[in-house]
């Protein structure tokens, strides 16, 4: 029977996700030199290469997987202690996948509802957050994918309301005859990365007959995009929860009369340890449901 020691799959674990051995050790408690040898004993033990050592230091495919196989161990024996109260756990480290616009808006509120786990964050957009969870590096993902994922569930959480906005004073700098296309060409919007399709998405969908693109500051911050709207540095869609005030008082406003753009997400999870992270899903799903619309 094939048994591998969880020290040795706590120190692969810890040297990928902090890309290096020091601070591996230092999240282990032990020193960077245990944390070596504990890797080259998984590694002969699994006769496979784990880590390419660089800075960062990553796992290989063979070192995702046997990632994915401890974060299992770990979720599943959590799962025994909350069964059997005679048995003690250490806190449980759930790693997730959310985009940023959702972690401003309704997820603080759920994690703050799911006492004794910490949380391991990793941000990325919704249209590849579920990227995170295929590779086995997270046990659950916020996105905008249905699935289908092999070996995970899925279950729709509903819509994050985007609001495309800007300050009167850039409206009327930037868009003197209204929201057209030869004013979007000039007019110089804000994007969180180069995965951020969210503007070229809404802009398609007004069917205003641009060709090509538009000039960006690349802002990778949530509350920066509304700041910098407020600013009138440029326009760009918000979460409406985020803008719904500065609305409704004037100081930022809707680009084009009713043309919010609804982005649906979905909570994604692995199927085997679904059980164990059963209260982090209830309380996703309950700050979602007053939050999010449904669909």
């Amino acid at each position: 029977m094939l048994i591998f020691d969880p020290l040795q799959l706590a120190a692969l674990a810890a040297v990928h996700r902090r890309g290096s051995f020091d601070l591996a050790a230092a999240d282990l408690g032990v020193t960077q030199s245990a944390v070596s040898q504990r890797l080259r004993g998984l590694e002969d033990r699994a006769g496979a290469l784990l880590i390419r050592r660089g800075s960062p230091s990553v796992a290989t495919d063979a070192g995702l997987r046997l990632i994915r196989h401890f974060d299992d161990i770990v979720l599943l024996e959590q799962q025994v202690a909350v069964d059997l109260p005679g048995v003690q756990a250490g806190k449980v480290a759930l790693r997730i996948a959310v985009n940023a616009d959702s972690l401003a808006t309704w997820v603080m509120p759920a994690l703050a509802q799911v006492p004794g786990v910490l949380f391991d964050l990793v941000i990325d957009d919704q249209d590849f957050s579920q990227d995170w969870l295929r590779r086995g590096e997270v046990v659950a993902a916020v996105t905008a994918h249905a699935g289908p994922l092999q070996g995970c569930d899925t279950l729709p959480l509903g819509a994050l309301r985007y609001i495309a906005t800007a300050s009167p004073g850039y409206m009327d700098r930037c868009f003197p005859a209204g929201v057209t296309a030869e004013a979007l060409a000039h007019a110089p919007a804000l994007t969180f990365s180069d995965k951020d399709r969210l503007q070229a998405q809404w802009v398609a969908a007004r069917r205003l007959g641009l060709r090509a693109g538009f000039p960006s500051h690349r802002i990778a911050s949530t509350h920066g995009f509304v700041d910098a709207c407020l600013l009138g540095l440029g326009w760009g869609l918000n979460p409406e929860p985020l803008v719904a005030a500065h609305l409704a008082a004037g100081r930022l406003v809707e680009m084009v009369p009713d043309s919010a753009y609804d982005v649906a997400l979905h909570w994604q999870f692995a199927r085997l340890t679904a059980g164990a992270i059963r209260p982090l899903t209830q309380a996703m799903r309950t700050a979602a449901g007053q939050m999010l619309r449904i669909q």
